[in-house]
């Protein structure tokens, strides 16, 4: 991985979702509309909320997730999601006795009449959810988690924005820094050794909010280039309420991008393959860093603003 020699700034005050799998057609099946539970709902919902040793019932003895049609069971009604029977060899894992192909209706149906708590109401969430609309929801909660925001490692912690800002700063030892505009000074002293390798990460503080400037250098397909973009920590229909600017230069040429900044829910990878930056040729990257183009000497200053 290819690291910066030295990096000098300047500031200005200013894995996987699972699959969803509609409720079973089952005969008289009961509502599972999802909605918010409230008081208003509970007389004319027969649903109820569920007890943990119905939520055992339904939890697969292999993979230990919930089970969600069709659910197979065994001739002694040992119960299985229809996710790991292909891989137990057509055995209950539970007696060893022969699978065969029995739908366990029942629980299925049992299952529809059921309400859960989201996954993610250690975060905040307060919905009540028919069981088979919750596992939809989780998917779009817009209390669920978010991923370390570092592209220099492959880091597999998750959280809210604040545990994400102190993990940055002290797990990864990010820059941290207030107000909305930047300057910062790029300097490599061999540009030609350009590889796939993130090379700086900033934090800006301002607005109430949190954004991600990233600046590195990969290969667009035989092409070593630059790229600088911004990523928002928070939702993208947040994001869209900012803009920002990005400007490089120099011998009297200058690039601009102006554009809005992407969440964090889209990938580091994502945005740098959408191309979604400003973008800068190494060979006009040595040009803005004059002398002699053996050493890239790249400017990049930037401006965030909150849209009216």
């Amino acid at each position: 991985m290819s690291t910066m020699s030295t990096v000098i700034s300047y500031f200005d005050d200013g894995r996987d979702n699972p699959e969803v799998i509609d409720p079973p057609q089952i005969e008289d099946a009961m509502d599972v509309t999802e909605h918010v539970h409230d008081p208003s709902q509970i007389a004319s919902k027969p649903n109820v909320l569920a007890t943990s040793s119905v939520r055992d019932l339904l939890e697969c003895p292999v993979c230990l997730n919930a089970m969600y049609p069709p659910i197979h069971q065994c001739s002694n009604g040992h119960t299985l999601c229809s996710g790991c029977k292909p891989h137990v060899h057509n055995r209950c894992p539970t007696c060893r006795h022969e699978l065969g192909n029995i739908r366990c209706l029942a629980l299925e149906k049992v299952a529809a009449s059921l309400e859960l708590p989201c996954k993610f109401q250690c975060y905040g969430c307060v919905g009540i959810y028919p069981y088979y609309s919750k596992l939809k929801h989780e998917l779009q909660c817009v209390f669920r988690p978010y991923n370390c925001p570092y592209a220099g490692s492959e880091c597999t912690v998750v959280g809210d924005i604040p545990h994400l800002v102190n993990h940055l700063k002290d797990g990864h030892k990010v820059d941290m820094h207030n107000g909305s505009t930047f300057n910062h000074r790029y300097v490599k002293s061999n540009p030609h050794e350009v590889e796939n390798a993130t090379w700086m990460l900033t934090v800006f503080s301002c607005f109430g909010q949190y954004f991600c400037l990233h600046f590195e250098a990969f290969q667009l397909g035989m092409a070593p280039v630059y790229i600088a973009f911004l990523r928002f920590m928070g939702d993208d229909d947040e994001a869209k309420n900012y803009s920002y600017s990005l400007e490089v230069g120099g011998n009297g040429r200058k690039m601009t991008w102006q554009g809005v900044p992407r969440s964090i829910r889209d990938s580091h990878r994502k945005v740098r393959d959408s191309f979604d930056g400003l973008i800068i040729q190494r060979n006009m990257g040595l040009f803005f860093s004059g002398g002699d183009r053996k050493e890239l000497k790249l400017r990049v200053t930037g401006r965030i603003w909150k849209e009216q």
